[in-house]
């Protein structure tokens, strides 16, 4: 067999995948992909609460974490739900990645307490949690086999979101996102279906978020926004959302870290964040998700807080292919101006991203990451990215591993095993 060197290899792979990939996009751009009635503002909760009560469910399931229910964010909600003479149970089992065992717990209580509707309460993972449930009982199969898409025949029985975070824009996303923790992997999840029939933005929710929460969680919202404006499958309607989104968050994140109890601009990020997954669900994401899961499955690394690490190195690596996307985000963020030149700009906004990091006391590292894991990241970053998401520059394994060694925390994480072959050139896609 005559081997290919290592250039043409990687030409031919980006070809094959960008063709396969715009295929893949005209067939999503074609997709119906609903949208929820959304409730905004302080008391938003309250108000889904009542019209729920009004809708003749037998009885409500609440999936929510433990952190919530604490908190005391539920109170308003369930004493609204009692006020209307609606029937509830509250499950509040769900941990962080949303696991598959938890899940299954939540499709055992959901059937032995009786319910037919389901309300998503908290961050992403009781949203994903959630819509996982929903998913299962209604094709009454295990969540392992709905993994992938449009896996089961029937629709999830009634979903409604009421997100405490600013960040996974979950309320009108297409997928859930759970984690295998015996294989060491997250796991998603899509049906155009799984996109919540309502959902609450309620400020007054938030501003209790500790303010790392807030940070990292609306460098998520940040990340979503970016990566669908700098895609293959962006659109005119997706790239509205995008920079709507990137303009509210610069405006508004730095306030609400300062600020935790400022209403107006808590509403503002609320916004945001569904802006940017409505971009998203339709336009994808990119490089900076597979490597964010990747991290989050190996050393449950919150998926918000690796977005925000990883963004700004690997932009500046997919930089040369859409210097003039970057240069119009920082034209919407007000970085920078729309008469200066479009490599100007978008080293800007990079620097931007940084800096914002930086205001808001986001890492630089990855603590957890070890020299030793870093092949094997890059390898399942680089598969997943590569067959699910449009991105606009293909990254070989080598690219790959030399970003995650920019977040590496020192010469005392160095040690370990032997380093894989790299792939020596990545290949922009024209247009």
């Amino acid at each position: 067999m005559i081997e290919m060197p290592g250039v043409v290899s990687s030409v031919i792979r980006s070809v094959g995948l960008s063709t396969a990939m715009k295929a893949a996009g005209v067939v999503t751009g074609l997709l119906p992909i609903p949208q929820p009635m959304l409730l905004v503002g302080p008391g938003a909760s309250k108000r889904l609460a009542q019209a729920l009560a009004g809708f003749g469910h037998r009885k409500i399931l609440v999936v929510t974490d433990k952190g919530v229910a604490k908190l005391g964010l539920l109170k308003g909600f369930t004493q609204a739900l009692r006020k209307g003479g609606a029937d509830f149970v509250v499950f509040d089992a769900v941990t962080a990645d949303a696991p598959i065992p938890v899940i299954e717990r939540g499709i055992a209580f959901y059937r032995r307490r009786g319910c037919d509707a389901i309300v998503a309460f908290g961050g992403g993972s009781p949203m994903d949690a959630a819509k996982a449930i929903a998913y299962s009982v209604a094709n009454r199969k295990h969540p392992r086999k709905l993994v992938g898409y449009f896996k089961g025949l029937r629709a999830p029985v009634p979903v409604y979101a009421v997100p405490t975070t600013s960040g996974t824009g979950s309320e009108v996303t297409v997928a859930a996102v759970i984690s295998d923790p015996d294989a060491g992997a997250k796991l998603v999840i899509a049906d155009t279906r799984l996109v919540p029939s309502m959902a609450a933005l309620d400020p007054s929710l938030m501003v209790g978020l500790p303010k790392e929460v807030t940070a990292a969680t609306g460098m998520d919202a940040l990340t979503h926004a970016v990566e669908a404006f700098i895609g293959q499958w962006a659109n005119d309607y997706t790239d509205r959302m995008a920079l709507a989104a990137v303009g509210l968050i610069y405006e508004n994140l730095p306030v609400v870290h300062r600020s935790p109890r400022n209403l107006e601009a808590r509403e503002r990020m609320a916004l945001a964040a569904t802006y940017a997954g409505i971009a998203f669900t339709r336009a994808n994401v990119g490089y900076v998700h597979a490597i964010a899961h990747q991290l989050g499955a190996r050393y449950h690394t919150p998926h918000g807080l690796a977005n925000a690490i990883m963004l700004a190195h690997v932009l500046r690596f997919l930089a040369p292919a859409v210097t003039k996307r970057l240069a119009l985000l920082a034209v919407a963020a007000k970085v920078g101006g729309g008469g200066e030149r479009a490599a100007v700009l978008a080293r800007r906004f990079i620097a931007s991203i940084e800096a914002m990091n930086r205001e808001l006391g986001i890492p630089e590292h990855v603590e957890a990451l070890r020299e030793a894991d870093i092949p094997s990241l890059a390898s399942a970053a680089c598969w997943e990215a590569d067959t699910n998401y449009p991105v606009p520059k293909y990254m070989s394994q080598g690219n790959c591993e030399a970003i995650l060694r920019k977040v590496l925390r020192g010469p005392a994480r160095e040690t370990g095993s032997s380093r894989r072959p790299r792939r020596k050139a990545a290949t922009a896609r024209k247009g």
